[in-house]
């Protein structure tokens, strides 16, 4: 009897440890998806054009689903939480025009980087801007297909023809390039999505813009936007 409470004793030890681990993920998760609720999604969507190919492919479940994959996206307090989707959803509907467009309008550059051995270009296939975050370059298609699970560099109009590829695309690219400076401020993620393009006095316009949808996300959310916005 002894040994068989012993064993009754670990197992149900071992289950709360298994608990505790899941617990975070979990909460996680449905913090988002408290966050990002289907009036504030379809606020977004709704301001693009009736013929725009986004509006049946981008969905607020797809985009919650995909957020289940990055347990890590909307992390920390409830504030930096705030902020932090704020910030993301400020480039998608800047690169997307309200959640338009699938794909880049200009097609003409291949966005081919010869020089990426470790993913190099499949002849024919071109790596232009695709999916909510206009993910560009042979290196991040073939990167984030690994990642993700889809054959980058031979098939990158996956993220713009797989609706359960495309926000993990740009999730992808978001966790792996930009959530690490969100505590320096807004200005630090526009650098990293196209600095080298519109910061330090380049193309204002379109910094002002990202700022703000990103100040409007944050009064509707009820966050503060923080310091260092602009860059």
């Amino acid at each position: 009897m002894a040994l068989n409470m012993r064993k009754d004793l670990l197992t149900f030890a071992l289950l709360g440890i298994f608990a505790l681990a899941i617990i975070p993920q979990n909460a996680m998760s449905q913090n988002v998806a408290s966050i990002v609720t289907a009036e504030f999604f379809d606020g977004i969507k709704n301001q693009a054009d009736a013929s725009c190919a986004g509006k049946s492919f981008y969905t607020r479940d797809g985009f919650i689903s995909a957020a289940n994959s990055f347990p890590q996206f909307g992390s920390g307090t409830a504030d930096e939480s705030k902020r932090e989707i704020a910030a993301f959803f400020a480039h998608v509907t800047h690169e997307t025009g309200h959640l338009c467009y699938t794909e880049e309008i200009d097609k003409s550059n291949a966005y081919c980087d010869q020089s990426n051995t470790e993913y190099p270009c499949v002849a024919g296939k071109k790596y232009y801007g695709r999916g909510p975050l206009q993910i560009t370059w042979n290196y991040n298609y073939g990167a984030c297909g690994k990642a993700v699970g889809f054959d980058g560099l031979n098939a990158p109009e996956t993220v713009s023809n797989d609706p359960a590829v495309s926000f993990k695309a740009a999730l992808w690219f978001w966790m792996t390039n930009v959530h690490s400076v969100m505590n320096q401020g807004f200005g630090a993620t526009i650098q990293k999505i196209n600095g080298a393009l519109e910061c330090g006095g380049k193309q204002p316009d379109k910094v002002n813009a990202r700022i703000g949808y990103y100040t409007d996300y944050c009064k509707q959310f009820g966050v503060d936007p923080g310091q260092n916005q602009s860059c």
